[in-house]
This record gives C-alpha cells, sequence and structure tokens, in this order.
C-alpha cells in the first residue's frame, strides 16, 4: 500500500506565528510539536545551509510522535559551493553531523542542484556515492574531519534503507541523459513547482517527490483550493502507480512500473503561513 505524506519545508517561521498559523502565545520550543499534530512530515531546510548538531536532530525527534517522518535536506557546500566535486569528506561530515540521530524518523534526503550547468557525469558519481542504508551511512560519517570532531554522530540503532531525491531547476539538467542516470539509480527527479523554472513529471524511480514552492509567485503565491484539487488528483494518480493523463513529461521513455508509489510532498510557498494551510487542505482532500 502507497503511504502519501505530506508536510510543509521547514516550520519555524515567524510570519507563521501570533494566530496565522500557530495559536497566539504558543512557545517558539513548541512549534514543531504542534505542526506534527496536523502533518506527518517536514522537511529540515536548516541542514541546507549550515552542519547542525547531534542534540539539534534528537531534540527534532523526540518532539514528534510514533510514524512522523523528516525529509532531510543536503548542505548547499556539497551541492552549491562544491558543485559535487570532490565531496567524499563533505558527505561524511554531513551524515556525521547527526543526521542518523533521527533513526526511524528519517525519511528522504533532499539533494537540490545549483541553477547552473553541471557536467551528467558529475552528478552520476555523486549519485554513486550516496548511502542506501543507515549501516553504510554510518561508515561513511567515520571518515569525517575536524569540522564535526566532538560534535559527530557516528553510530546507529540498526540499519534502515536511505533514499535520495534530486531537485534540478536549471534547464540543462532537464534531459534525456539525466533522467536515464536518475532511473539506473532509482533516484527520483523532484516534481519542483513554482513560478521561476521549468516543471515536468518525468517519472525516474519507485516513488515521487513532489515541492509545491507557490506560482506565480515562487515562495509566495497560495494555492487556490481548486487548484489543490488539481495536485490532489495527480497524487492519487501517483500512489495508485500510474500517471497523469497529462503528465508533463521530458522523455517518452516508460516510467518505471509499480503497482502503487509513495508520494512525498511539500509546500515551500511559506509567505503568509500558505504552506501549512495548504498541506492540511491537501490532506484532507486526500482523506488523510
Amino acid at each position: 500500500m502507497a503511504r502519501v505524506r505530506i508536510g510543509t519545508s521547514g516550520w519555524s517561521y515567524r510570519h507563521w506565528r501570533g494566530g496565522a498559523f500557530y495559536p497566539k502565545g504558543l512557545p517558539q520550543r513548541c512549534e514543531l510539536g504542534y505542526l506534527a499534530e496536523h502533518l506527518d512530515s517536514v522537511e529540515i531546510n536548516g541542514s541546507f545551509y549550515s552542519l547542525l548538531r547531534p542534540e539539534t536532530y534528537s531534540r527534532y525527534r523526540e518532539q514528534v510522535p510514533d510514524g512522523f517522518v523528516f525529509a532531510v535536506k543536503g548542505g548547499r557546500f556539497i551541492t552549491h559551493s562544491k558543485k559535487l566535486k570532490d565531496v567524499d569528506v563533505a558527505l561524511a561530515n554531513f551524515f556525521a553531523s547527526g543526521v542518523l540521530c533521527l533513526e526511524a524518523t528519517l525519511g528522504p534526503l533532499l539533494w537540490q542542484l545549483p541553477q547552473m550547468r553541471i557536467d551528467p557525469d558529475r552528478v552520476a558519481r555523486f549519485l554513486d556515492l550516496l548511502p542506501r542504508d543507515t549501516a553504510a551511512a554510518a561508515k561513511l560519517a567515520r571518515r569525517h574531519d575536524h569540522r564535526v570532531r566532538g560534535r559527530s554522530q557516528t553510530s546507529i540503532e540498526r540499519s534502515r534503507p536511505l533514499r535520495h531525491a534530486l531537485e534540478v531547476r536549471d534547464p540543462s539538467h532537464l534531459t534525456e541523459t539525466v533522467v536515464r542516470l536518475c532511473r539506473q539509480r532509482r533516484v527520483p527527479l523532484v516534481f519542483s513547482h513554482s513560478g521561476d523554472w521549468p516543471y515536468h513529471e518525468e517519472l525516474t524511480a519507485g516513488w515521487c517527490y513532489l515541492r509545491l514552492h507557490g506560482a506565480p509567485h515562487t515562495y509566495a503565491s497560495d494555492y487556490s483550493a481548486r487548484a489543490l484539487g488539481w495536485w490532489a488528483r495527480r497524487v492519487r494518480r501517483w500512489a495508485d502507480g500510474g500517471e497523469p493523463e497529462d503528465a508533463r513529461r521530458l522523455t517518452k521513455l516508460r516510467p518505471p512500473a509499480r503497482r502503487h508509489r509513495d508520494v512525498y510532498v511539500y509546500f515551500d510557498n511559506d509567505g503568509s503561513a500558505h504552506a501549512p494551510h495548504n498541506a492540511r487542505a491537501l490532506r484532507e482532500r486526500l482523506g488523510r
């Protein structure tokens, strides 16, 4: 049976407070727990900007109920500064920084490419470096350098599968070559909807990752009831193992066959607290 998870990209926003989403007077330390009462997943995006600490990830895990899942955004040092080149140690530091503390709440890892051309061979080499379970991630984490010395986590309770998704925003990456290399590695290309970069619905794995950034104004536009109904119908088709009849494909390749697909959906239109309200509304439309 497919699992559809719906959440937001981040949760600690000043403009969500004071009744916009969080009740007036709710302490900031209680915001994640409040969000987890209404949604079943969230993206940790602070990990994109800097290496967090094991105690931070442990605190996140302790604030959510059983069954809740965190998606974790990979560090921009790896994707944007290093541009995926010579990132072995940087990946070790990322996984040693505390990601493994999430244990059963650890969901997919999101890797967002910069809006610039990167050679497909470099993308392929990067995807081949990514650990496919937490045992492999822990082994990689032990190769960390001084940047996380004394503040690392390199052990696990038990090994669990790891999923990775690739978000591309530059048209130069939306090619059949990139589609094929993602299919070979069973890595989904994120369906990334916004007002500023191309949107596609090319299935490259047995599960889907959808990010709704808002359009026409990226990060700011609300999704109307009609739009949410449109998205709900598409999510159902993906979850049921199919795809919409008007799927916005990049190639004519037949999608990977599945009877069911897990679907992760995250709203990143945080302006005016649209994201949590849109996420709750979509959950209701899907009977969650």
